[in-house]
């Protein structure tokens, strides 16, 4: 079983590999570092790219916090331990163009006691526009990665992001979904602690070949004016969906984490457009009948 000092030395080199490979794909911007404490115990690392050729927003940060688990969280988890360490990395890329997808990556491991701890994690992509080869492509990546541990691992996690990332209140999903998994452990993964810490690896380190390779295919398309207005309104479910559902983001409010990097997530702008209907037979309107579960992409 790998000891949480070398979970959390592995996240953060895996940090660094992806700040280092999303500037070189972005080819201009830079991100900003800023290492905060979190007061009760631990901190991380927030790095933020702003302005870049493709990125117009994007968050990779790094965290290990432990401290003492406040009583809505204990009820939420259903547990009785107090004492709690959580390190992970969280990534959020808003582009500056209509073509080039949302992405969101995360992987955790949280722990309690020798006896009550977890890996969780996934990746999912949002895309302004859904191109079927594209959400292909991704999905055969995410399974690639999820055969290698076990077989079973891509169609349940799938079906786990489905659920997850939908917004109850818009009767869409978030995007086309892609892989989620909570409480992982060699009980319920069938695979042993060090396996689940390659996967968890595996599965980060795959974020930037995945990711670089949609930037490339799409990043010199044209688009008007019109489709910048919808990646907007797309956002903005975005926002909706990080704001009243995630619980990453409840449970950083909840542990009083660090504010601006629990909402590095929101998009630099979105928009709000009142009863907003495509026009029948248009790339949005076909962009939206794609927003629901269940669709098998490989």
């Amino acid at each position: 079983m790998p000891t949480r000092e070398e979970i959390a030395t592995a996240y953060q080199t895996i940090q660094d590999e992806i700040c280092a490979g999303l500037e070189l794909a972005d080819g201009l911007g830079k991100f900003e570092e800023e290492i905060w404490e979190r007061e009760g115990g631990g901190g991380g690392r927030t790095r933020i790219l702003q302005h870049g050729a493709i990125i117009e927003k994007g968050g990779v940060n790094f965290s290990a916090v432990h401290g003492k688990l406040p009583e809505p969280i204990k009820k939420a988890f259903g547990v009785s331990e107090e004492d709690f360490f959580a390190t992970g990395i969280s990534i959020v890329i808003h582009p500056n163009h209509p073509w080039v997808p949302i992405i969101h990556m995360n992987i955790r491991y949280f722990e309690l006691s020798d006896e009550v701890r977890w890996f969780g994690g996934g990746i999912d992509l949002t895309p302004h526009y859904i191109i079927s080869e594209d959400a292909q492509f991704f999905h055969q990546g995410l399974k690639n990665v999820c055969d290698s541990f076990n077989k079973t691992f891509y169609q349940e996690f799938k079906t786990w992001a489905d659920n997850y990332f939908y917004i109850k209140h818009r009767e869409e999903t978030r995007g086309i979904g892609g892989i989620f998994y909570d409480r992982l452990s060699p009980k319920t993964a069938n695979i042993d602690w060090d396996e689940i810490f390659e996967f968890s690896k595996a599965l980060g380190r795959s974020f930037l070949p995945i990711y670089t390779e949609l930037i490339a295919r799409n990043r010199s398309k044209a688009f008007t004016q019109e489709q910048k207005e919808w990646q907007y309104q797309r956002r903005s479910r975005y926002a909706e969906f990080n704001l009243v559902y995630d619980a990453g983001t409840k449970f950083g409010l909840e542990t009083n984490g660090r504010i601006e990097s629990i909402l590095m997530s929101l998009p630099p702008q979105a928009n709000w457009v009142y009863n907003f209907v495509p026009t029948e037979g248009s790339l949005e309107a076909e962009t939206l009948s794609l927003l629901k579960k269940d669709i098998n992409w490989v």
